[in-house]
């Protein structure tokens, strides 16, 4: 059975930049390609070769969007406080790979899909992005406007029959 639960606001920040160049953001490494980093309540992921995406407690995002600024001040750089623009869900229990796999055209088998990996996709019609956590529950985010559709969507995946996949 899999729980799907939308979380509560979750502070989000973009950072457009020379990613590769940088060391790190917050204490945090900067993440390889198709990865995140986790640290406590505070994840770091690889957006493309020029961004990242900063998901932390909403209440540190000020303090945080004023250290990015302060720490790349010399860099040509964009940091944007995206926070209510998207929205969290956490899906937990067995078979959440399964509720994934039906709506995303991702792997996401065990040997190509795990803690520490981060994928942008496309959940049935709209984009999204997950990640797993090192307990093996499963993160993901959306533009917030869509947030019941993709609620909706993962509800209905989490009912049906499975995929088989695993099995």
């Amino acid at each position: 059975m899999v729980n799907v639960q939308r979380l509560d606001m979750r502070g989000m920040i973009t950072l457009r930049c020379d990613v590769a160049a940088t060391v790190n953001i917050l204490g945090l490494a900067v993440p390889a390609v198709g990865e995140c980093v986790v640290h406590g309540d505070r994840m770091l992921a690889w957006m493309s070769p020029d961004e990242v995406l900063l998901v932390l407690p909403h209440d540190g995002v000020d303090a945080a969007m004023a250290h990015i600024s302060q720490q790349f001040q010399e860099v040509n750089h964009l940091v944007v406080d995206v926070s209510d623009a998207r929205a969290l869900f956490a899906l937990t229990g067995a078979g959440l790979r399964e509720v994934i796999a039906k709506l995303a055209p991702v792997d996401m088998h065990p040997g190509s899909f795990g803690p520490g990996q981060f994928c942008r996709s496309r959940l049935g019609q709209v984009a999204a992005a997950f990640w797993m956590t090192d307990n093996g529950d499963l993160n993901l985010i959306c533009f917030r406007s869509v947030a019941d559709y993709v609620m909706a969507l993962l509800a209905q995946s989490a009912k049906d029959g499975q995929v088989g996949f695993l099995g």
